[in-house]
């Protein structure tokens, strides 16, 4: 059990620190967990999602007033009331996708060889798009068009396939429809807390019955120790992507997913 506990604290970790770059952070997770032996039976991929929740009260931590104050402006701002709305849109297509593939997504896509593809594919990804002329039309994550968030929103469906990244593929569709860095990576947050919420109902939905009391006890640490490394990252991704781009998020996916590619035709 304490080696457990060990785990459940690197996992948690490693959860909240990549939950918001664009790196994968269900890829990250499961591909440690394969390593560990922790993440091959249904409690480990149930875990990873779980401990999700840690992140999500990160961002609603850090982001609180300003929440707040869209909650309580909705029904009077028309603004306020369109940006909520455009967070619904955006979060329709991954609800309606997740709910119809969940058994394929955890029973076929959990699965290293392909987050190491899916890591490498990104990192070349990200390093184009970080390269192009682009020339922002939007500043400002509430202000996006609706046609503009439903097509984030489509675009989010694609991290399902672990290694993706729901936040690289959320700003990397931002910015190609038009928004600067700062106002893509903040939208991938704010979009991350519904799409988060609800893969984690739906999963702790669907296996209640994992529930025992030592799998809680390894849940709440991780949930604790993502928390604490998701605020830090909330508190400092926007800043830095704003001066240095993505660059060293692409280059650390190639990595990660050579060298997982490398452990797993080594070890397996």
């Amino acid at each position: 059990m304490t080696a457990d506990l060990v785990k459940a604290m690197v996992l948690g970790i490693v959860e909240g620190l990549t939950e918001f770059l664009p790196v994968s952070s269900t890829g990250h997770l499961l591909l440690i967990g394969h390593f560990f032996g922790f993440s091959d039976d249904e409690f480990g991929k149930t875990f990873v999602v779980l401990i999700q929740l840690g992140a999500i009260l990160a961002i609603l931590s850090v982001y609180f007033v300003r929440l707040w104050v869209i909650a309580i402006g909705m029904f009077t701002d028309s603004a306020k009331f369109r940006f909520v709305v455009g967070v619904v849109i955006a979060f329709l297509p991954a609800a309606v996708i997740g709910a119809l593939a969940h058994g394929f997504i955890k029973g076929v896509l959990f699965n290293a060889w392909v987050i190491c593809f899916t890591l490498i594919v990104g990192g070349a990804v990200l390093l184009w798009v970080d390269g192009l002329a682009l020339k922002p039309r939007y500043h400002d994550a509430t202000r996006f068009s609706l046609p503009m968030y439903f097509t984030i929103g489509v675009f989010q469906c694609l991290a399902m396939i672990p290694g993706v990244s729901r936040s690289g593929a959320t700003i990397v569709s931002a910015m190609l429809l038009g928004a600067d860095k700062r106002s893509a990576a903040e939208f991938s947050f704010f979009l991350a807390i519904p799409t988060m919420a609800g893969a984690f109902a739906y999963d702790l939905y669907q296996n209640y019955a994992l529930m025992s009391y030592d799998n809680t006890v390894l849940i709440a640490l991780g949930f604790a120790t993502s928390f604490i490394a998701g605020w830090i990252v909330v508190r400092t991704f926007l800043g830095y992507v704003s001066r240095h781009g993505f660059a060293l998020f692409a280059w650390w996916r190639l990595i990660v997913g050579l060298l997982g590619l490398m452990g797993l035709a080594v070890w397996g």
